[in-house]
Order: C-alpha cells, then structure tokens, then sequence
C-alpha cells in the first residue's frame, strides 16, 4: 500500500502515528514519533526521515519494532525500517551518540529551539515532578528553597547549586521541577538537561567523529547547564577535562549551572581536585534521609491520586503512619510499595487493612526493616519508664509494669516484622492474644492520652535515631 501515491503514504503514516500515541504516551509521543516523517515505502523497506543521527539511533533502538507492527497492519510485505536524516544546517546538527542512559535524550539540543519557539532539552522532563508534587519537609528544606530560587531565572546568586543526597530523596525531582519552571517562566532560554553519562558518551562521539567544535558550540552557548549524576565521569580524565572547561566557560559568562550527584563532592572517589574544587563554590545542598513527618506527608500526597484511580477502595486508619514508620530509607520504594498495595487491593476486591498491607508488602517490608529488634525496644522503653528489663518482661501484673510492657509489645509490633506469637515468647512467653489486646489498648490510648502519644513519638525517635 505504501508503494502507491503520496497522499496514500500520508494518510496511512497519519494513521500508524495516532495508533502509536495510545500506545507510548503522550511524552514520548511529541518526543520520538511526532518528528518522524515517512519518506518511501519500498521492497519491503520503510524510510523514516529523522532529524539527526543520534535520533534515529535511538529511535530504532527503542521503538523500531513498535513502529513496524503498527506498519505492517497497511503493508504486510515490510520487513524492516530504514531511518533517513534529514538535511539541516551543520549548526543544528548535535554530537551524534548511542543512547546508553536510562533517561532518554530528547531529539532536540538545546542549540536548536523547538517548534514552539520554547526550550528544548537534551533528556525528557518528567511532567510529574514539579514544584507542587514535592512535598517539603525539615530534611529538604534548604534544597527546595534553593532550587525555587535559581529556577526564578533571575541574576546568578549562587553557582553551581549543587544537591547531593541517597536514592529516592529527591534530587532528580527538584532538577526537572527546576527545568519545567525556567521553561514556564523563562521560555526564551537555553537549558541544556541530561545526565554525566550522556555528557561523557556524547563527548566520546564527538571525539570521534572528530566534531568537537560542534560539541563545544552546544555545551558553552547555553544559559542554563543542568548535569544529573555527576557522581559518573569520575576517573574519566579526559571527560572531566572537557567538562571542568564547559563549568569555567560558562561560569565567566555568568551562567546558571546546577548538578546533583549521590554524595558531596569531596566525597566522589577519583573526581579531580580541580573540579571539586569547582564544584563547591557556590551553594552545596544535602538532601537528608526522610524522617517519619515527612515520609507520611509523602503518602498522604501520593494517595489522593491513588484514591482517584480507585474511588471503591477503603483504608483503614493506621496504615499510612505504619509504611511511614517501616520503609524509611528510600522514598520511591516507600511510593511503589503504596501502588502495589492499591493495585493489590483492586485486584482481590479488599479494602486496606494492616493484614493485607503486611501481606501484599511482606518482602519489601523484609528489605526495608531497619536493624531494630524486639531485644532493643525492650531495653528503651523499660530505660524510659525507669523499671528494671526483667520487671516488664516478666510475670507481674502491677500498672507500672503492665503499661510500659503495653508500649513495648505496641512498638514491636509496627517496628519489627516478628509476628504476635513470636513477640510474646519474647515477653515471657506470653499468649499472642495477650500482645493483640495490649497492642489494641495502646492504639486507644494514643488516641485520648496525650502522654502516651508523646511517649510513642520519643521512643520511636529514639529507636530509629
């Protein structure tokens, strides 16, 4: 069918696009496909006309066989795609690379404006993560005030801004949410966003196709440099040699650079002296590991959204303060295990008790538990209430020991995966149904008993501390 008249070629290409946009979203969509245009139809060859090399490269890697599927639908006959580029001024051509991030490049350098007349990135932004999805809390403050203020795009007053911080705390979420305000407020700008490793790949190309003015021209003529990760090109001489030039090239012009990386810089092993040393001149921010506010802040955002794809679903009370107390180190492990329990929920028609919470969750709960043991709750709450370890563990009944034995059995049972039988062998072996009642009795008295609650909190504090 392709072989016949041009307008055939369109409408059928028409056709394939919009199939296509059900298929890989609407991001990818204006990203990948939207640019592509069908040149010819042939022996069973399709020629796709791209903008540049690297383009198509990752075009053909990554969506080739879609495209051909959803192509074979009109012509049975084609057997494989042809990518054509299309001819431009060399100016606009950017350093051609193999993609080999996990991020995506986008097609558009930040030399060459999109169609728009907006920005262009180098890697595709994430529409979700903005300003108004990160939810702020003590540990990442600073960091997001930080980031508010070089993403109004006024006069440089701290460069680079560096974040640094572990997994799932944030980092990639504060730099797009800067990209995606500069290109609301400042839509005239060149912001250039990837990762260190599309920065070391494409320099890597352009060495060899040996177009490194090329790869100059787009580094050093942007307004705003944005590298994810830079953790990456340490012990790559040759890579931090170009990129310490990019920095002071653009730090002379008075250009914004921002970078994040997992760990200070300082403390990035086989990072040369003098990027470091230039990397820590402007404002170097941490993002610290969540505490429990700001963890449940976090589900509490998150859930909204998961209530509107699942309006049937109940919740019972207590199930976000427990995930927010047991999964404490990594932020998007805390967001997936809250997708998975809904999508559970749904799939066996359950509300979301703390018993299908444990169960749906019980090896992400096994990876998540911090080395908090029965041993050394027992040992804080009977330190806190002044009685002696052998008093609350043992077979006396008096209120004093009674209640501090309560709260410890209570903070077992959210803070340790050990199950009820096991923590009653733990308290003198005692029934389990002796733990339920006492567990029950503390989650009503934390309910009317402010003294209690503050009791919790500080022992809580204090065992995660």
């Amino acid at each position: 069918m392709y072989g016949g008249s041009e307008s055939m070629i369109e409408n059928d290409w028409g056709i394939v696009k919009q199939r296509l946009l059900k298929t890989v979203g609407q991001n990818n969509y204006t990203t990948w496909i939207d640019p592509l245009t069908l040149s010819k139809s042939e022996q069973g060859i399709a020629t796709l006309t791209v903008p540049t090399t690297f383009f198509g490269n990752y075009v053909s890697q990554n969506f080739s066989d879609l495209i051909l599927h959803e192509m074979k639908a009109f012509d049975s006959g084609l057997s494989r795609l042809n990518f054509s580029v299309a001819n431009k001024p060399r100016s606009e051509q950017p350093p051609v690379t193999r993609h080999t991030d996990a991020v995506a490049p986008a097609a558009r350098t930040a030399h060459s404006k999109n169609r728009s007349g907006g920005v262009s990135y180098t890697a595709p932004l994430e529409s979700r993560f903005t300003f108004d999805t990160f939810v702020v809390g003590k540990p990442n403050e600073l960091a997001h005030a930080a980031a508010r203020r070089v993403a109004e795009g006024g006069p440089v007053t701290f460069n680079p801004l560096f974040l640094y911080g572990g997994v799932g705390l944030g980092k990639t979420h504060l730099m797009h949410a800067i990209a995606q305000e500069l290109q609301a407020r400042k839509p005239e700008l060149n912001v250039l966003y990837l990762s260190a490793e599309q920065f070391m790949y494409r320099f890597v190309q352009a060495l060899r196709d040996r177009k490194m003015m090329d790869f100059k021209e787009i580094f050093r003529s942007v307004d705003v440099l944005m590298v994810d990760d830079v953790q990456f090109i340490a012990g790559k001489d040759s890579t931090q040699e170009e990129f310490f030039h990019t920095f002071n090239a653009l730090v002379d012009q008075n250009k914004q650079i921002i970078i994040s990386a997992d760990r200070a810089p300082q403390e990035i092993k086989d990072l040369e002296e003098r990027v470091k040393s230039r990397l820590q001149c402007g404002l170097v921010v941490d993002l610290h590991p969540t505490d429990y506010e700001l963890r449940l802040g976090i589900l509490q955002n998150k859930v909204e959204g998961h209530r509107a794809s699942y309006p049937e679903l109940e919740m019972d009370e207590g199930v976000l303060e427990f995930l927010a107390h047991r999964i404490s180190t990594n932020v998007r492990v805390l967001e997936g295990a809250l997708t998975r329990l809904f999508a559970f929920a749904s799939l066996v028609g359950r509300k979301i008790d703390m018993e299908l919470t444990q169960d749906c969750l019980a090896d992400v709960l096994r990876a998540s538990e911090r080395k908090i043991t029965v041993e050394e709750i027992q040992r804080k709450v009977s330190d806190h209430y002044n009685i002696r370890l052998s008093d609350m563990v043992g077979p006396k009944r008096l209120r004093s020991y009674a209640r501090p034995r309560q709260v410890a059995m209570y903070l077992c049972k959210h803070m340790t995966s050990r199950s009820l039988p096991e923590i009653g062998r733990r308290f003198g072996g005692r029934d389990h149904t002796t733990v339920m009642h006492g567990v029950k009795r503390i989650e009503e008295l934390k309910a009317t008993d402010g003294q209690i609650a503050e009791d919790l909190e500080l022992l809580r504090r204090a065992l995660e501390a």
